[in-house]
C-alpha cells in the first residue's frame, strides 16, 4: 500500500490538493478507517491511504480537519480533537476501560512518536513477563500541544494545554499546563507566560 499511497498523495505525507489522484487518495483513506465499526471521523478527516486505523475491542473518533499521516497508526480506545495532526510513522495505542487516549484539538504529533497507554506488568521474576499481564493507565494530551518527533508518551500521563515537549523526549510524569519539557525522563525546563 505505500507504493500506492505515494502514487496518490504524489509523494506528500497526506492527500492535499484539489486534483482527480488526491480526493480519491482521501477518499480511500477514509474508506479503509472506517471499514471497522466504532470509527467516527469527522467529515473533513484527511487519512493518508497508507496510515493504519483500527479501533480493536474500542472506539477511535476523529475530529475536523484532523490529519493522519503515511505511516501513522491509531489502534484502540482514542479520541483526537479538531484541528490535529499525526504524522509520519507515529504510533497511538489505547485501551479500552482505564486505558484510552485522548487528544485535543490543535495539537501537533511529529514523526516517529510512539503514544501507548498501557505497561506490562514484570512484579514475578518467577513468571514469564508476557504472561503476567498488561496495566492500562490513561493519557491525556490536552488543546494545543506540540509533540516532536521521536517522542515516548507512557501510560498514566497528562500532558497540559499549550505544552511544548522536545525532541526525543521520554514522558513519564504528567506535564503541567504551558510547560517546555525535554529529555529522557522529560523534565520542565521553563514555563510560556
Amino acid at each position: 500500500m505505500s507504493v500506492l499511497g505515494n502514487i496518490l498523495c504524489r509523494g506528500n505525507t497526506w492527500p492535499v490538493g484539489r486534483t482527480l489522484t488526491a480526493r480519491f487518495a482521501r477518499w480511500l483513506g477514509r474508506l479503509l478507517a472506517l471499514r471497522h465499526r466504532n470509527v467516527e471521523l469527522a467529515r473533513s478527516v484527511m487519512i493518508a491511504p497508507d496510515a493504519r486505523v483500527n479501533p480493536r475491542d474500542g472506539r477511535i473518533a476523529i475530529g475536523e480537519r484532523s490529519l493522519l499521516a503515511s505511516g501513522a497508526m491509531v489502534e484502540g480506545e482514542v479520541t483526537i480533537g479538531d484541528d490535529s495532526s499525526v504524522q509520519n510513522y507515529t504510533i497511538i495505542v489505547g485501551y479500552p476501560g482505564n486505558g484510552a487516549v485522548r487528544i485535543g484539538s490543535k495539537v501537533r504529533i511529529a514523526a516517529h512518536t510512539m503514544i501507548v497507554a498501557t505497561n506490562h506488568v514484570f512484579a514475578d521474576p518467577n513468571r514469564p513477563i508476557h504472561g503476567q499481564g498488561l496495566k492500562p493507565e490513561p493519557i491525556t494530551i490536552e488543546d494545543d500541544v506540540w509533540i516532536g518527533g521521536n517522542v515516548f508518551i507512557t501510560a498514566g500521563v497528562t500532558i497540559g494545554s499549550g505544552s511544548v515537549i522536545g525532541a526525543g523526549s521520554v514522558v513519564t510524569r504528567s506535564i503541567p499546563p504551558r510547560s517546555v519539557a525535554v529529555g529522557a525522563p522529560a523534565r520542565v525546563i521553563r514555563r510560556r507566560e
